[in-house]
């Protein structure tokens, strides 16, 4: 049995890390966030220590070592923006990391950890969930049995309302979570990457606060992406239910199932950790100087290369 931590234990993903703690047969021991509604706890780790001030979870932490009782994990699901100090406060300490998405918002955060992995002996880990889903898989089998100067043309959506809290939280404060491109599709681009192989052309065609839309280019792909929070973009035919969404990749003229298979995958992720068979820090990199390129650079006017959705933008 592992003894884990959890940063973040209030946020929306958390669930999902608690029960692929418990699911595992593991511990956890302690668990912080600054907010303290956090009574989900109740139905995983009613006996966990918790803490509102990181100061005070960081003592914790640090004395039960001293008594013998060091931590295996922690993990990580605060505002992207405290992801690098979080997990070098774990890697300082010697402990793995177990950390969501996005890994960091600056691609040279990576060689920082990396340097920090080197030093204390300690891992990151993250969750790259989407290189798990079965549908997933069987896509880039198929890509992989192409013709290897087979390039396929892929159209993704993905649109997911919020209220106009989201804005308002640190959510909505790109140096916080690195926009929206960022936020809610940092896990396309790494899925897009698995499936599709090296990035080689990437444009912007618009960035505002709720929406961006662009064009990637990668070794067998060429791909038209639009997301957007804003529900004024929604289809009559969105999914209605917690956030009214939709969801779309087209590769060529099929469409890609993949609404259902989501339950399990953190615990999946947690139990391929556990075997020492996790995704590490370059496992990300290539996402993050996607988006790091997407939040950055000037925008492009090139309608070839336009999203079918960019007509509701200009």
């Amino acid at each position: 049995m592992k003894k884990f931590a959890l940063i973040g234990t209030a946020g929306y993903i958390a669930p999902r890390h608690l029960n692929a703690i418990r699911d595992t047969g593991n511990e956890l021991v302690v668990a912080m966030d600054i907010n303290d509604s956090v009574g989900i706890m109740d139905m995983h780790f009613p006996d966990s220590e918790f803490f509102t001030e990181f100061e005070d979870f960081a003592a914790y932490v640090e004395d039960e070592a001293i008594k013998g009782n060091k931590l295996d994990y922690v993990s990580i699901c605060s505002p992207n923006y405290l992801h690098t100090p979080h997990m070098k406060f774990a890697l300082k300490n010697g402990i793995d990391v177990i950390c969501e998405k996005p890994m960091v918002l600056h691609s040279s955060e990576i060689d920082i950890l990396a340097q920090y992995e080197k030093k204390y002996g300690a891992k990151v880990n993250t969750i790259l969930q989407l290189r798990l889903h079965p549908s997933i898989l069987a896509l880039k089998e198929k890509v992989a049995n192409a013709p290897k100067d087979k390039v396929f043309d892929v159209e993704l959506t993905y649109m997911t309302s919020r209220g106009k809290w989201y804005l308002k939280s640190w959510k909505g404060d790109n140096t916080k979570s690195g926009g929206v491109a960022t936020n809610v599709g940092v896990h396309f681009y790494d899925m897009l990457h698995f499936i599709f192989g090296d990035l080689k052309h990437n444009e912007v065609h618009y960035r505002d606060e709720q929406t961006a839309a662009g064009y990637i280019e990668y070794a067998q792909a060429r791909v038209k992406w639009f997301l957007s929070i804003d529900a004024n973009n929604l289809p009559d035919n969105a999914v209605k239910g917690e956030k009214t969404t939709y969801r779309s990749i087209l590769i060529g003229d099929e469409e890609l199932e993949f609404s259902g298979g989501f339950t399990d995958l953190h615990t999946q992720s947690y139990q391929r950790i556990l075997d020492n068979k996790g995704y590490g820090l370059e496992d990300n990199r290539v996402a993050i100087e996607t988006v790091e390129i997407i939040r950055e650079q000037a925008l492009a006017s090139n309608p070839i290369n336009y999203h079918p959705l960019m007509n509701k933008l200009i």
